[in-house]
């Protein structure tokens, strides 16, 4: 449920009772026919099947108002469908016609206008879903005169009031009101301080946590400060603010008549206001004429200020007897930060959203992460981002749990957790359960039933207990299906595998025996059941109806579904079938000596995805960029520039493990930026790449069993490999003994038989040589002289 939407409709709403219903209108926007939308409307009109016409559509370039002529140009796929189909060469015709025409009417997101009359005697209005709107968009209607408001629903509200509700509920205190907060919070100002201010508003972008961290913020009026200081015209006094804090006899006062007016922004003038009250003071303004100053310096228009200036050098005389030459230095001073002073009420309304989001994060971090991740739920980039940084601060994110899992992401705190003097969550806070409305395929609905179910009558026993309970007629096979593969019913110990097999006799069951109940009959078994769930145990009827004959499901599939239905992998990771083999073969350059030498060649591992395809400017080729995701969590976003896309663009798709060798690049002091020059499967890079490995095995009576399996797999020889393989026993805790004589053993490399030899519980560890990285080819230079070598 969105709070905040709900709440900006009830401001809406409001205006609307105040002004008049007559009075008050949403603004039209008119949405046009882009390339994709004349594609599949007029497949659509022309008949053409949607499966196909739904597969050329994605042909086209996912880039921002393409045409279609640039996508025939841009996309050889594209192209090859209106070459090889008539009717879609047809299509292509008659879209280039009504491309760019208007398809649709909408409304503006938040803009809202409000007259002093009726409306209709001023513009042109009609009714769209319910409501009275403009048939003018926003610039017409401005410009007739019409007042504008925007109503911005802010999504911070909405995290604040669910955090508050996660703290209510997890630790019992029903009158919790995140409005009545200490503003002196220590373990607050520890977190700002520190710089861990992701999610935190307006404080979570890289430069601002680094500005928290030199500040060292101590009240909340230096948030305030921050907050208006830290934007592109007043950031240049960033330093002198900074450098008067921690040395008070450093601070620069224009007048000493404004000591006092300055003290709290360190001799800065920060604020629009500080602005006028310093007219007030040196010159004796009035409020009005303070504001019509202000306005002045901030339009800058010449011959206003040349009137303003000697209206403020005679007043400052005749009020404080300030001669002209000083006067003339202070205006000067004032209006120079006129021109950037930002409204202090404005930043002290953000002040009061970022202290309350810190002080949620610093007491309750687990009730405020896991407010924060639900209120991007339809966000996977800022879901991944934001459950990272749970993770960075010891918060760990678990999949979905029946008898756990709310509708949203579940907190689960350590009620004995307290701060760290140090890394103030050096300790775990708790942990994160992922909400059943956050599970593909199970809507709001479905996700209050379950919850309001548990809630009402206890934990769910197993899943014949959840599915009677909560009522055959109320959960979909798609529903349930969700749940298995996510994990939920994980609790109970039956493989999820064995769950879909039998879902439908296990659906099939309980739908006969509701229809028994209802129709007034009892059988025998319906009898043992009862008898069973009273007792707390499964029937035999319950358990002979789930299907254990089949293999338990691969871990494969299960990362593969967890992908699929909550956008990320929860049970493990797709890299861990390569365990070891990543990091050996990974060559990660230092991003501070990048900076120094400018460019470094990198060799990485992980799982591709977010891939997004773009075209270049200025010859219309395709390229991409993609985010490569290590085992270790650690992500990368990758370059594939278009003479790379062309050859390797086939080895990129979502969710495949690869290996991807390129240069790591800095220019003038920005970010690093990674591009490659090569793409590889892993199974091929580890073939590729991996020079010698070393297979410690436990010195047992029993290791024989893993040394036939291990010869086994070197009997497994890819064409061209030449992987030499060591066998060596453990004789102490860092010590080892070779077998010289099998060693250098070459072999291929195979994944899954790599993953069930790391399972064998014979085995020590694998020491794991690579090659280094290929270096990038050279120009052929042609010499008419001869050199010698040395042999």
């Amino acid at each position: 449920m969105d709070f905040c939407k709900l709440r900006r409709d009830e401001v809406i709403d409001y205006v609307r009772h105040k002004y008049g219903e007559d009075r008050v209108a949403n603004i039209v926007t008119f949405n046009k026919l882009g390339a994709k939308n004349v594609v599949r409307d007029l497949a659509r009109v022309n008949s053409m099947p949607y499966a196909e016409a739904d597969a050329w559509a994605k042909t086209l370039p996912d880039v921002l108002n393409i045409k279609l002529d640039a996508a025939l140009e841009a996309s050889p796929e594209f192209k090859q469908v209106i070459d090889s189909n008539p009717l879609a060469k047809h299509i292509f015709e008659e879209g280039k016609i009504v491309e760019g025409m208007v398809r649709n009417c909408g409304k503006h997101a938040c803009g809202i206008i409000i007259g002093d009359q009726r409306l209709d005697n001023l513009v042109p209005v009609m009714i769209q879903e319910g409501t009275l709107t403009t048939q003018f968009p926003k610039t017409p209607a401005e410009e007739l005169g019409l007042l504008k408001a925007d109503f911005l629903g802010l999504k911070t509200l909405t995290l604040l009031s669910d955090a508050q509700a996660n703290v209510r509920r997890t630790r019992n205190i029903a009158d919790f009101e995140v409005e009545k907060i200490p503003l002196g919070d220590a373990n607050t100002f520890q977190l700002l301080n520190s710089g861990v201010t992701t999610g935190v508003f307006q404080l979570e972008s890289e430069g601002m946590q680094n500005l928290c961290r030199r500040i060292g913020l101590s009240s909340f009026e230096e948030i305030i400060a921050l907050i208006a200081l830290y934007r592109p015209g007043p950031m240049q006094f960033i330093d002198q603010f900074i450098e008067a804090k921690k040395d008070p006899s450093k601070m620069q006062v224009p007048h000493p008549l404004l000591k006092d007016l300055v003290k709290e922004t360190y001799g800065v003038l920060v604020y629009q206001e500080q602005v006028m009250m310093a007219a007030r003071i040196i010159a004796g303004y009035t409020l009005g004429e303070a504001d019509i100053l202000r306005r002045a310096m901030g339009k800058k228009k010449p011959e206003v200020m040349a009137k303003q200036k000697a209206v403020f050098v005679s007043r400052a005389e005749k009020y404080n007897g300030i001669k002209q030459k000083e006067s003339e230095g202070i205006f000067a001073i004032l209006e120079k930060f006129a021109q950037y002073g930002f409204n202090k009420s404005h930043s002290a309304a953000y002040a009061m959203l970022s202290y309350r989001t810190a002080y949620l994060k610093a007491n309750y971090p687990a009730e405020f992460m896991a407010a924060l991740i639900s209120s991007e739920a339809d966000n996977a980039d800022k879901v991944s981002k934001y459950i990272e940084a749970a993770e960075e601060i010891n918060i760990k994110v678990l999949g979905p749990d029946i008898n756990i899992s709310r509708e949203l992401f579940t907190p689960i705190p350590d009620l004995a957790w307290k701060p760290s003097k140090g890394f103030m969550f050096e300790e775990s806070p708790g942990s994160i359960r992922f909400g059943f409305a956050a599970i593909k395929g199970i809507g709001e609905n479905a996700a209050k039933t379950i919850v309001a179910e548990r809630d009402a009558n206890g934990p769910f026993k197993d899943i014949f207990d959840f599915v009677g309970r909560v009522g055959v007629k109320n959960l979909n096979k798609r529903v349930l299906e969700s749940l298995i593969l996510s994990g939920a019913f994980d609790t109970f110990g039956i493989d999820r595998g064995h769950l879909i097999a039998s879902l439908d006799a296990i659906i099939n069951h309980l739908s006969e025996l509701e229809d028994d109940r209802q129709s007034g009959q009892t059988n025998m078994f319906d009898m043992l059941l009862c008898d069973a769930s009273s007792a707390g145990k499964e029937s035999s009827g319950n358990a002979n109806i789930i299907d254990t004959s089949l293999p338990p499901m691969p871990l494969s599939q299960k990362l593969q579904a967890e992908k699929n239905l909550l956008q990320f992998y929860v049970s493990g990771h797709p890299m861990s079938e390569y365990k070891y083999l990543d990091k050996a073969l990974a060559v990660e350059p230092d991003e501070k000596l990048v900076r120094k030498i400018k460019k470094a060649q990198f060799r990485l591992c992980g799982v591709a995805g977010n891939i997004t395809k773009r075209l270049t400017k200025k010859d219309n080729k395709l390229w991409c960029y993609f985010t490569l995701s290590a085992q270790d969590g650690r992500t990368w976003s990758i370059n594939m520039f278009p003479s790379v896309y062309e050859k390797y663009s086939k080895a990129v798709s979502e969710g495949e493990c690869v290996c991807v060798v390129g240069d790591a690049r800095c220019d003038d002091g920005a970010e690093v930026r990674y591009s490659c020059t090569s793409v590889e499967s892993m199974q091929s890079a580890c073939s590729s790449f991996i020079s010698n490995m070393r297979w410690v095995i436990k010195p047992d009576a029993n290791a024989k069993r893993f040394v036939n399996l291990l010869s086994r797999y070197f009997l497994d020889k890819a064409p061209g490999s030449s992987v030499a393989n060591e066998i060596a026993v453990k004789v102490s805790e860092f010590d080892y003994v070779e077998f010289s004589s099998i060693t250098d053993v070459l072999s291929g490399f195979n994944a899954p038989g790599y993953a069930a030899l790391m399972q064998e519980p014979y085995l020590a560890f694998v020491e794991v040589k690579a090659r280094p990285i290929p270096p990038p080819e050279q120009p052929v230079w042609r010499s008419r002289g001869a050199f010698a070598r040395r042999g």
